[in-house]
């Protein structure tokens, strides 16, 4: 049945907005956007949008679903049953999707998990957003996210370890070329994988025509990957002028995850939160917000990640990071909306289907009660999201 969103605001996606626009919806397509009402189609479904806002699906490019949002997650995760991770998972997957986040990029599951819930989606077994994954993380021995990654050393064994993840169905190559927050006993900005190493990892996963990202916090990291060939950056906590030219220079995102460090910083101690995780956070939160100025101003593209499932970093409550992207990058609502939908789009390598509003692409769209280009805040509360839209189907409609 076709659907016409009628006489209301339209975030488009590409920087336009349009003022009692209407949007028809035809299967899995948007086959018409115009800046009036439309022809109503015989026997299709009317929503109107008066005193609402119609927006692409959100997009996440940065999440862990295997990972609880809880004080410890790494160690809740690890002490758990696979069966306890897949059950809660599963859950998590509908609480994004109730959110707006129709798509997401999953940056490091366990065992092959996050693969069965991108399987299970896509069978309609449960309701999720949809899922690209990476499977195994690949680290050094002993390095950021050895516990559910991929340890390997050397050119060879990175280059074995990319393959083992693509031949398992990974969508992305994820590379650690930084120490983290989460690890203990490894430092944030410490360099990690080689540049030589990187490259090995990044030529097989553009060889099997997939895209690559790195975990990378300290400058020479950051320079090895950009180096190396890498399609993303996650987390560019200590950037500089050298790295912000190449990032501009080669079209290569910051994926900034301000909510990660924001949620250690304000839970603190108090919360369960373990002390050298809070220690270091508040040791490269100051470098983070400041890099993340540097890369805008600069002209690197912004994409929205949250990297949700860290310490109260709660899946379904992604659209929280465009508060933050406007409060610490200087973005404006529309370019914190655009980060996560056409950029987001561009990042995953879906520009073509998915991150705009526009006719052809697939329908994946979002109704939020009220303006938020005048309160990026009104997303964070899911009930402002009144309806969901998913490859033309309604997922999600408390309208009234």
């Amino acid at each position: 049945m076709a659907i016409v969103f009628a006489d209301g605001r339209v975030v488009v996606g590409d920087g336009r907005v349009l003022e009692r626009a209407s949007v028809l919806v035809e299967g899995e397509r948007i086959v018409k956007v115009a800046p009036k009402n439309i022809q109503m189609p015989k026997g299709c479904q009317r929503i109107s949008l008066k005193g609402r806002t119609l927006l692409p699906g959100f997009i996440d490019a940065h999440v862990h679903l295997c990972m609880d949002g809880s004080a410890d997650p790494v160690t809740n995760c690890l002490r758990e049953t696979h069966t306890a991770t897949t059950l809660k998972a599963a859950n998590f997957t509908r609480q994004t999707l109730m959110a707006g986040v129709t798509t997401v990029r999953d940056m490091g599951g366990r065992d092959g998990i996050d693969l069965a819930l991108r399987q299970a989606i896509q069978a309609g077994l449960i309701p999720g957003p949809r899922m690209l994954v990476s499977g195994k993380l690949i680290c050094m021995t002993g390095g950021h996210g050895w516990q559910f990654g991929r340890e390997a050393n050397g050119t060879d064994e990175v280059r074995r370890a990319a393959r083992e993840q693509i031949k398992a169905g990974a969508d992305i190559v994820k590379l650690m070329a930084t120490g983290g927050v989460l690890t203990p006993a490894v430092e944030p900005g410490s360099e990690q994988f080689t540049e030589e190493e990187l490259r090995a990892g990044i030529a097989e996963a553009h060889k099997a025509g997939k895209r690559t990202a790195t975990h990378a916090m300290g400058t020479r990291g950051i320079l090895n990957a950009l180096r190396a060939g890498i399609d993303s950056i996650e987390h560019g906590v200590h950037l500089d002028a050298e790295t912000v030219s190449l990032m501009r220079q080669r079209g290569v995102p910051l994926v900034p995850t301000i909510s990660a460090l924001h949620h250690i910083e304000t839970k603190g101690l108090a919360a369960g939160i373990p002390a050298f995780a809070v220690e270091k956070t508040l040791k490269v939160k100051p470098h983070h917000l400041a890099s993340l100025r540097l890369a805008r101003e600069a002209g690197v593209p912004i994409a929205m990640g949250t990297d949700a499932g860290t310490p109260f970093n709660l899946h379904g409550g992604n659209l929280g990071e465009l508060k933050l992207l406007v409060k610490y990058g200087g973005l404006t609502p529309l370019e914190a909306i655009e980060a996560a939908t056409r950029v987001n789009a561009q990042v995953l390598g879906l520009a073509e289907e998915f991150g705009t509003v526009e006719a052809g692409k697939h329908a994946d769209l979002v109704v939020v009660q009220g303006n938020p280009l005048d309160d990026i805040g009104l997303l964070l509360n899911r009930d402002n999201v009144r309806l969901v839209v998913q490859g033309g189907k309604i997922v999600k409609e408390i309208l009234g």
